[in-house]
């Protein structure tokens, strides 16, 4: 089937089972071919397919509403709903987004970028949907890894309350990103060899209600027998004890099975829970044998090994090279314990888990709890170290300042994907958080400009007793420079001159150290002198250089790979303002405020006005042109 003929789901009301499995296949197939050319999400989406094309064809979609969660799942869907002919753009620059997006489609109901969100949502839909008095069925799609985020918990709790009409589809494929942990994981596991106790509890009754009632006495226990027969069958009915009735398990790739229990679903009064159980990757071997989460999102690969395309590059991750320097210190000491939600992968904790399995704590998707634990930790005299990703930090902002910062706890925090992130767009963009952390007392916040200086910021984290402190770097790989083989602790609040200049004065930190040395070697042709400044601790500053920077008077450039409002520049323009220089120019460049969709993270850059010809045309405007040098 030419699946970039597809406009909309209706077709599929009228296909066969045979059509559907052949569909599938196809669908597979296209995914496989196109995303090994731009990457992106392929294990979740294989493993959604017979799902996908089941909720379509049972529900009718954008009336009945599904909302997809994490995003990441929604490729399918996409393509049911007339996208396919876009997927060669997907997660490229102007292109298709590698998550549901409302303004793409009308069948996109929800956006989610983050986890845990479709129930709360759901329940919106729901409580409108029945103040309005309209029919509509409200369809929430959640992994069985997002379903362990308090938030999705606090949904749950609310729908079993108010005994909505909620069709809560659980996606069960035993991962996340990487294999899910905690109590409600094995929770999930008892119930996938449970069997469909759902059934014989029906059965029972109807047996139940042919056998005549002697005084009465049977039928006054029949209730109470069918109660005590979920407990038998199932170890643990969580979901009933909620207010929810359970379906399942389903098989997630058979279509009889799933749409019976799809249909059933729709006759039930109240909220429902179908377990359905997937595998992620199906259809792919590669995918399909990813035990650790190397294939829930990827770059190119090759279709016939699976190896994937990657640039040559000698440098060490930033992930890595925290963890790793991290992991060296855990050896000599042992308050260290590494804390990550549902990130080992991603943050390249693997080697330190192996090394040090009780220092290790993976949550889940548990972004709050990760926190308030490090800082439960902190209070007995450890030094917790949460890896954690600036995205995802923000879930955490209210533990940040409540558990940790306000009892000045010694918790680490690294946060990963700091800046522009590319290809996961606006939902990941790790811009926020100087903004949101740089006013909250007692914190430390700081960004090293190249990996030799992160190592010693990573020894620098660690040896800081007075609170908390955060180490922001980016995503990718470091520059390649020579790593120093012992580690010092770099004074607090203090920053470098990178280049003597007497003309204007750029402050500026990681990333964007390099295109600030480039503008000033350029500008230097031009007979313009800048002093670059490598503006490493964005809380506290260096009041020092920056009062001797504003006696003289020069022209100030901040910049910084981040969101302008609240910023690094906001604060060095709080500082002039306080301590009365009102006379110097003080610019800024940064992420103007808005959201920042996907595409590499050049390409943003170039979008948003933040590179080496930006700068020198900015400088040029700040400082009096010269007569050049001859």
């Amino acid at each position: 089937m030419d699946l970039t003929k597809i406009t909309n789901p209706r077709f599929l009301k009228s296909m066969s089972k045979e059509q559907l499995i052949q569909l599938s296949a196809d669908i597979r197939q296209f995914l496989i071919e196109k995303l090994s050319k731009t990457g992106g999400h392929i294990g979740p989406n294989l493993g959604v397919v017979e799902l996908t094309i089941a909720l379509h064809k049972v529900f009718d979609s954008p009336n009945d509403k599904l909302l997809w969660d994490v995003g990441h799942q929604s490729y399918v869907h996409k393509i049911l709903t007339g996208r396919a002919g876009e997927f060669d753009t997907l997660r490229q620059y102007k292109g298709l987004c590698g998550f549901p997006k409302r303004s793409e489609s009308e069948h996109d109901v929800w956006e989610t970028g983050h986890s845990s969100t479709s129930l709360s949502a759901a329940m919106g839909m729901a409580i409108a949907r029945d103040l309005k008095g309209t029919k509509e069925y409200i369809v929430p799609i959640i992994g069985d890894g997002a379903l362990t985020g308090g938030m999705a918990l606090e949904a749950l709790n609310h729908i079993g309350h108010e005994k909505k009409d909620i069709i809560v589809v659980l996606n069960d494929n035993e991962m996340s990103i990487a294999p899910n942990v905690g109590a409600l994981h094995n929770v999930l596991g008892r119930l996938r060899t449970a069997g469909k106790y759902q059934w014989v509890k029906d059965e029972l009754e109807v047996l139940l209600k042919k056998i005549p009632a002697v005084g009465g006495k049977l039928a006054a226990t029949a209730e109470r027998i069918k109660d005590s027969l979920k407990y038998l069958l199932v170890s643990g009915v969580f979901f009933e004890e909620l207010g929810f009735t359970y379906l399942g398990p389903v098989n997630g790739h058979d279509f009889d099975d799933l749409f019976e229990n799809l249909h059933y679903a729709k006759k039930i009064k109240g909220p429902v829970l179908l377990h359905v159980i997937t595998k992620k990757g199906k259809g792919y071997e590669p995918a399909e044998n990813d035990k650790i989460g190397t294939w829930h999102g990827t770059g190119p690969y090759k279709i016939e090994t699976g190896d994937f395309l990657k640039s040559v590059d000698k440098a060490p991750s930033w992930s890595a090279l925290v963890s790793e320097t991290v992991r060296k210190l855990a050896r000599t000491d042992e308050r260290i314990v590494a804390i990550t939600p549902a990130m080992p992968v991603g943050s390249k904790l693997e080697g330190f888990a192996i090394e040090f399995p009780d220092r290790m704590y993976d949550v889940g998707i548990a972004e709050q709890h990760a926190t308030t634990l490090a800082a439960g930790l902190a209070t007995q005299g450890m030094k917790p170290f949460l890896a954690i990703y600036s995205t995802f930090l923000q879930r955490a902002y209210d533990q940040v300042v409540h558990d940790v910062c306000r009892q000045n706890l010694n918790v680490f925090f690294a946060i990963d994907r700091a800046g522009l992130v590319g290809a996961d767009g606006e939902t990941h963009q790790g811009v926020f958080d100087i903004a949101f952390l740089r006013h909250v007392p007692n914190l430390v916040l700081m960004m090293p400009k190249d990996e030799n200086e992160g190592q010693h910021m990573v020894y620098t984290a660690i040896q800081y007793d007075d609170g908390p402190i955060a180490l922001r770097f980016p995503r990718g790989n470091g520059l390649g420079v020579k790593l120093d083989e012992e580690l010092h602790s770099i004074p607090i609040g203090t920053w470098e001159v990178l280049r003597e200049g007497h003309d204007i004065a750029i402050l500026t930190f990681g990333t964007t150290i390099p295109m600030a040395l480039e503008a000033a070697e350029k500008l230097a042709k031009e007979n313009v002198s800048v002093k670059v400044i490598n503006a490493r601790f964005i809380k506290p500053m260096d009041e020092a250089m920056l009062h001797e920077l504003l006696a003289t008077g020069i022209p100030m450039l901040t910049i910084e790979e981040a969101a302008l409002q609240g910023g690094f520049g906001s604060a060095v323009l709080e500082f002039a303002h306080d301590h009365g220089y009102h006379q110097t120019v003080i610019e800024r460049m940064g992420i103007p405020d808005r959201f920042i969709e996907h595409g590499s993270v050049k390409e943003l850059l170039e979008e948003i006005g933040l590179t080496t010809s930006h700068v020198i045309d900015r400088i040029q405007t700040m400082v009096p042109r010269k007569q050049k040098r001859a």
